[in-house]
This record gives structure tokens, C-alpha cells and sequence, in this order.
């Protein structure tokens, strides 16, 4: 091999087999053993020597004023370090991802229960708890406003005076955070033309996230003045920009470092524990390790809106679409976060998948008195297929009309036109997703009874052997839903990757390094068999996420695959021409092909395109390696007009349908959903394994949000009732049910790989269709999320 490098002709080569694990293949995770067998470091599992322990104070009403803060018994509690309310703060007080209205530590009033107020660093989590309950804190409690009534009333208490965010000027009143009308052609002229119209008020509860790794984090006083913060979050550089100013430091001096995650979901979209700990870490001069237990985690964090939703649509005798109208309005809590955006989604995505040319939509956010709501998993688009969907079975039901066929005569196509003007152009196969899900064969009927006698686990309430199918009745139900992909109305979405190729032990490794967060979504896996396909290398190494490499946004709206993955790509691109320009210099006067041929990365070797050896990578290589960041973007959107909605403002749509069965016991009103199969265009399985997951990850949460989970906020006190997951339930093993996935692969030919993001969209029409399936069992109209016993059995 020397000899032949000396000479500069390159070593005889033969073309072997591609390089294993690259896109379209079913490859592991590679920390998915370490998972399931508890071995994994997750970001509560980190430890520093002479680390403090922070704990926070939170406020026990939702609506006061702060009269006093006594603090002396809490700092002269032994093992104490510091104990620091707002006063102590450096730097800004307040921060945001889109308008930095939510205060680090409260001052003047707190606006929400569970608002931080104060903070206490100990040299024992439970000596850090005993301090912060030592705090005394007096307040005059201020009167609250819960709902849309409260919140829009003409003498309303403002949640927030002296509104200075851009939403404010074109907003009716200051409790509405954002207003979002879209108008298409003449709805109130085309109801006229309408057989049947049919209308409903929906009502949607507020969702957790529910993940189980709860908000923790460590933070490290750097030399240098800075912090080194290692956190589990979704996106790294978002809260960079948002803690730095409320430390004082330049960014540079922040450094951040992704750690384990344990789930997200759009729950850690948001700032949770960063800024305190750092806070923290920096006055003490110590590392500081926080940590939420379950009870504090439900305040933590941002939930899904709740929403009150008000639809009307009308059709033809003969089943088409006339019109829609709809009101939708979302309760976005006590600050802003991401609510400007969920309404815009909610509005753009209001009529479903269907063809509608007029319609007549507004979509509001509030800010209320209850718990801060911002991202999760659908954003915007979950609330309004469940109201969507409702209408047309009810639609349906009115003309005497199969409802799977109602919906296959009014889906949209490609081509079809959104509300927003906005041509969907790549494929919008609803039809085919809807006929795919009503072939499925039928799961078999009484699936409890066997020659042994009853299988309760198989019947509505389960173990706790109330029935042994007296009274239980099967339903079947039909949804399907769109959800955008991607950041929308104008924002500026890009991702970067930096990756190296070079050789290492006689090697060609590639190093992929992004700052994308792994929350679980695959992205470990599929960044590696993006490297390997372009680079045709079989050994990738994943650098861990941090800020020391260019943003990657964040780990939500379905992007990651597209967005990093499209960025992974395209720098690898970059890496391979400039090895074939490295290989051209070298080699190129032993081959024509170097000069006139199509020249590939396969197998560790440059091949041709008619799969001819031309050289080794090694041989190529030798001592140099070459390393690109580059930044990669989807195509520009625009925003929505503040008075008509219209405009191109979002990249992608992606598609799902739904078929539940299920059987409820109607005496007691327990529901067993037994199958929950799926059918969705996913574009380009790149991990096929992965698809799966994710599709049936998030068909589970939309059944948990269909019979189950919801934070229940007293109405009175603004008060969480229910903060642990004693109260708060979400489907265990037992209660979920087979799921099916029936997946397409119709290429977007403006993604890489003609990928589609596909996290999201299973989440949608997987609650309707529970829904749907309940009503056909029941006959009852049901317009709440979740269904509980009460609804079923009117008591």
C-alpha cells in the first residue's frame, strides 16, 4: 500500500457490496439496548463531584400579586448556598421563543399556579426542598380570568398591560394573544346551495405531553466567566438565545450540550430548568444538578391548547362539500410561547383534507390565568380534526351516506387548493389512505371468549373483571387528518451539519455532527444511513448535539428527517465532490473515468456509475481528511394576510387515516379500543423500522387524549387538580391496543429523498376515530375529549 501511494498509482481495487445501513433499511438504534435495559444515562442521571442541588419555589395561587418575600429562614437552613428570588437575578428578567414575556423568577404577580417565584441551591436535593418551603411568601390574590367569557369581556382583568409583541396591534382585545381569519370565496352565498348543513360545538381538554424523563439538567461554572450547561431539550440553539441575555454572557460563553432525553413530544420546546440552574451555577461558583419531580414536571412545562371549537358545513344531496364556517378558540394560558403559531396551524388546517372553496375561518389564542400552553406533538392541527371529523360523520349520517365515502368523494389531491390559496403540490393521497383502512379485515368479534372460559383483559375494563361481556357493544370509526411539516409562515427554517471524512486504523470514517436533539424521533439512526449512502463509508460516528456546531432548529413539526436530514445530505455532497477533486489529482492520469464519468462513493471505494473500482477512499485519503458545515433550507413560505389568511405558508402536508374498533361496555361505560389500524404516506421510509414506531407512538397518544387524558384545571381557582400520573393517566400496555400500519411511499419532489415528516400526522386522526367508533357503538353524539364513564352513561 505504501509503495502504491508513493508512486501515486492507486492500489488494484475490486467493487464490493454497498455499505450496510443505509437509507430504506431497518437499522437498530444504537442505544435502543441500553434503553430497555435501564443501562442509558439519561439527563437526571448526571452527576458532578461537589455538585449543589436546585429546587424552586412555585407559586400556590394563579392570580396575585406579590406583597413580600421573607427568605431568612430558607438561607439560615444549614447545607443552604443561595437562596435568590428575582432580585437577585444578573440580567434580563424575562424570556420566550417568540416574545420574551415570561419572567425567570416572578415579580409584581405571579399569573399562573405553579409560576416560578423563588430558588434554593443545597448540598442535598432533600435540604434544597426543606429551604424552599421555608420561604414565606404573602400575596393579594387578584380575580382571574379562566375561559373565553372572562378572558374577551369588555371590562376584562388583562392578564398582561402594556402589551408590546407585534400580535398586539392587530388583535381586538389584549387577552387575545393572536388572531388568524382566513377567507375564501363566499361561504354565507354558498350555504344557500346546500342540501343539508350541519353544525357543532366541540370542546377539546388540555393534553400533557406526559413524558416520563422529567426536566433536569446540570450546569457547570466555567473558567472563562461562562456556564457549560448539559440539557435535555429540543432545541438547543433556541434556548441559547434565550438564556444568554438573562445571564449577562455573550452566547460563546454559554455552552450547551444535549443529554439524555426521556421523551419530549413538544414539552421541552420551551425553557424549563436552564436558565435557573445556570443562575445557580454561576453565583455559587458550584455545579448545580436540578431535577423535576412528577408533581413539579406538570408545571414545568407548556401543555396542548385546550380548545372551543364551533363548526358549521353544508353539502349537496349528492354529497359535495358547499361550504365552512368555523370558530376556533385556543386557550394559550398565562405567556405567549408558541401560541401565535398553533393558531396559525388551527386556521390553515381547519378544513381538514378536503375540498372546500368557501369558507369563512377565525382562529384565536387567549391568554388566561390558566397553565401555560404551547407545543405538542400535531400543534394546532389535533384540535381541529377532532372537530372536523365529528362534522363529517354527522354530515354523513344527515345525507344517509357511508361516511368513509362521503370522505373519499370530498378528499383533496394533488393540486387541490387550500383554504389559504395555497396549491398542494406533491402527492395528497386521502382517498387511497381512507380505502386502504376500510379493507382491513375486521379484528374477530368476542376476542374474550375461548374454551376456557373469559379472557377479561380483552374486555372493557380490563382486569378489574367488571363484565364478562353482558352489555358490551362494538363500534367502528373513520378518521383521517393534515398536518403540515415544517416551519411555516415566513420563518426562517434551515439546519446545519458538519461532517468529516478521513481515515482512522486504515479506516474511511465519516463524523456527522448537527445540534439536532435525539428525543426519541430516530434521528440517531437515520443520520448515519444518510452518511453512509452518500459517502458510501460503513463506519459513522455521531457527534453529540451541541451548540458548538450550527443550529439545526428544533426536534418538532415533523422536520428533523427533512430539514437535518436534507442538511446531512447535502454537506456530504459537498465532502464527496471534494474527494473526488482530491482523488482527480492523485489518480487521475491512471484512468479516463477519473475525467468523463459519473463518479460514486460505494463500498469504501470511488466506483463509476457502471460500477467500476477506480480507488479505495484510503488510498484517496491517506493522511487528509476533509470537513464541510454548511447550512441547508427547505423552500421559502410566507405569511398568512392578517385580514384574508391567504398565503403559501407552509413547505409540506402530510397525511393519515384511521380505523378504530372498539367495544364499550354501555351499562358501565368503559371502552376497550381493540384495534387501531393505520394507513399514512410517509414519502420515503429511510428507516422503515422507525416509521412504524413513530406512527405507532403517535396513534397511542391521540387514544389517550380520546379516553383518557386530559389536566383538569379548577374553573374557580385556576388551579391544576390533578398533577401526577396517579390522577392523570395515559394508556399503559394493557390499554393500547394492535396497531396496524399500512404505510405509502409517494415521493415529495421538493424533499430530500422525497421524504414527508411523519411524527405527527398519526396523532391527529387516531382521536376522532376512537370518537367515531365510540358514538357507533353508543348512538351518542359525544363532543368532548376525553370520553369518560359519565358521558356514556349520563350519570
Amino acid at each position: 500500500m505504501a509503495d502504491t501511494r508513493t508512486t501515486g498509482i492507486p492500489a488494484k481495487v475490486t467493487q464490493g457490496a454497498k455499505s450496510k445501513g443505509g437509507i430504506g433499511e431497518s437499522t437498530l438504534r444504537p442505544d435502543g439496548t441500553l434503553k430497555v435495559t435501564g443501562e442509558f444515562a439519561y439527563s437526571s442521571d448526571m452527576w458532578h463531584e461537589d455538585m449543589l442541588w436546585g429546587q424552586i419555589l412555585r407559586s400556590t395561587v394563579a392570580h396575585a400579586e406579590i406583597v413580600s418575600i421573607d427568605t431568612s429562614e430558607a438561607l439560615a437552613t444549614a447545607g443552604v448556598h443561595a437562596v435568590l428570588t428575582h432580585e437577585d437575578l444578573p440580567a434580563a428578567k424575562n424570556y420566550g421563543m417568540e416574545y420574551q414575556d415570561t419572567p425567570v423568577l416572578a415579580y409584581g404577580k405571579v399569573r399562573h399556579h405553579g409560576e416560578p417565584v423563588a430558588l434554593v441551591a443545597a448540598d442535598h436535593p432533600e435540604t434544597a426542598r426543606r429551604a424552599a418551603a421555608k420561604i414565606r411568601i404573602e400575596y393579594r390574590e387578584l380575580p382571574l380570568v379562566t375561559d373565553e367569557a372572562s378572558a374577551l369581556a369588555p371590562d376584562a382583568i388583562l392578564v398582561h398591560e402594556n402589551r408590546g409583541d407585534h400580535h398586539a396591534g392587530h388583535v381586538t382585545h389584549p387577552n387575545i394573544v393572536h388572531r388568524q381569519p382566513i377567507i375564501r370565496g363566499n361561504a354565507a352565498e354558498a350555504a344557500k346551495k346546500a342540501d343539508a348543513i350541519v353544525t357543532g360545538e366541540y370542546t377539546f381538554g388540555m393534553q400533557d405531553q406526559a413524558f416520563l424523563g422529567p426536566e433536569s439538567g446540570l450546569a457547570v461554572p466555567a473558567e472563562d466567566g461562562g456556564v457549560d450547561l448539559y440539557v435535555a431539550t429540543q432545541w438547543l440553539h433556541s434556548d441559547l438565545k434565550q438564556i444568554a441575555p438573562c445571564l449577562g454572557l455573550p452566547e460563546e460563553k454559554v455552552r450547551m450540550t444535549m443529554a439524555g432525553v426521556g421523551g419530549a413530544f413538544g414539552g421541552r420546546e420551551d425553557i424549563s430548568m436552564q436558565i435557573l440552574a445556570s443562575v445557580l451555577a454561576l453565583r455559587t461558583g458550584k455545579p448545580v444538578k436540578m431535577v423535576y419531580n412528577r408533581y413539579e414536571s406538570f408545571f414545568g412545562h407548556v401543555h396542548r391548547h385546550p380548545a372551543k371549537l364551533y363548526y358549521e358545513h353544508g353539502a349537496t344531496k349528492d354529497g359535495k362539500l358547499t361550504h365552512m364556517k368555523c370558530k376556533i378558540v385556543l386557550d394559550g394560558g398565562a405567556y405567549m410561547s408558541s401560541t401565535p403559531s398553533v393558531v396559525g396551524n388551527a386556521a390553515s388546517l381547519s378544513v381538514g383534507p378536503y375540498v372546500v372553496d368557501d369558507v369563512e375561518i377565525e382562529a384565536i389564542g387567549l391568554y388566561t390565568n390558566n397553565p401555560p400552553c404551547g407545543a405538542m406533538r400535531g400543534f394546532g392541527a389535533v384540535q381541529a380534526c377532532f372537530a372536523y371529523e365529528a362534522q363529517m360523520d354527522k354530515l354523513a349520517a344527515k345525507l344517509g351516506m357511508d361516511p368513509v365515502e362521503f370522505r373519499q368523494k370530498n378528499a383533496m389531491e394533488q393540486g387541490t387548493i387550500m383554504p389559504t390559496g395555497q396549491p398542494v403540490d406533491s402527492p395528497a393521497p386521502v382517498a387511497e389512505l381512507l380505502r386502504r383502512v376500510k379493507a382491513r379485515p375486521m379484528p374477530p368479534e368476542r376476542q374474550w371468549e375461548s374454551s376456557e372460559g373469559a379472557d377479561v383483559r380483552a374486555l372493557p375494563g380490563g382486569l378489574s373483571n367488571t363484565t364478562h361481556g353482558e352489555g358490551v357493544v362494538r363500534g367502528v370509526g373513520y378518521a383521517v387528518g393534515i398536518k403540515n411539516v415544517g416551519f411555516s409562515e415566513g420563518f426562517d427554517d434551515y439546519s446545519t451539519a458538519k461532517i468529516r471524512l478521513e481515515v482512522i486504523n486504515g479506516e474511511a470514517v465519516a463524523t456527522v455532527h448537527t445540534a439536532a436533539a435525539e428525543v426519541g424521533q430516530g434521528g440517531v439512526t437515520i443520520h448515519a444511513q444518510i452518511a453512509r449512502t452518500e459517502l458510501g463509508v460503513q463506519q459513522v460516528t455521531i457527534h453529540p448535539a451541541d451548540t458548538q456546531v450550527g443550529s439545526a432548529g428544533s426536534t418538532s413539526a415533523g422536520r428533523q428527517t427533512y430539514m437535518t436530514g436534507g442538511a446531512i445530505k447535502n454537506s456530504c455532497s459537498i465532502v464527496r465532490e471534494k474527494v473526488l477533486e482530491i482523488g482527480r489529482r492523485k489518480f487521475g492520469s491512471y484512468h479516463p473515468a477519473w475525467a468523463s464519468a459519473e463518479l460514486l462513493l460505494e463500498g469504501g471505494k470511488v466506483v463509476t456509475d457502471g460500477g467500476e473500482a477506480l480507488a479505495s477512499l484510503v488510498d484517496v485519503l491517506e493522511d487528509e481528511a476533509v470537513e464541510v458545515e454548511e447550512e441547508w433550507r427547505h423552500r421559502p413560505t410566507q405569511p398568512f394576510d392578517l385580514v384574508t389568511g391567504q398565503g403559501n405558508g407552509h413547505v409540506q402536508y402530510a397525511f393519515a387515516a384511521h380505523r378504530a374498533v372498539v367495544e364499550v361496555d354501555t351499562e358501565l361505560g368503559l371502552v376497550k379500543v381493540i384495534e387501531l389500524a393505520c394507513a399514512q404516506d410517509v414519502g420515503k421510509a429511510i428507516n422503515p423500522l422507525s416509521v412504524i414506531g413513530q406512527i405507532q407512538g403517535g396513534t397511542t397518544q391521540g387514544l389517550g387524549v380520546a379516553v383518557m387524558e386530559e389536566i383538569i384545571v379548577d374553573p374557580k381557582t385556576a388551579k391544576v387538580k390533578n398533577p401526577s400520573f396517579t390522577d392523570y393517566l395515559i394508556p399503559t400496555l394493557l390499554d393500547t391496543p394492535t396497531i396496524p400500519v399500512d404505510y405509502l411511499e409517494l415521493a415529495d419532489p421538493n424533499a430530500p429523498y422525497g421524504v414527508r415528516g411523519i411524527g405527527e400526522a398519526p396523532t391527529l386522526s387516531s382521536t376522532p376515530a376512537v370518537l367515531a367508533a365510540i358514538r357507533n357503538a353508543t348512538g351518542l353524539e359525544l363532543t368532548k375529549t376525553p370520553v369518560r364513564p359519565e358521558h356514556l352513561t349520563g350519570t
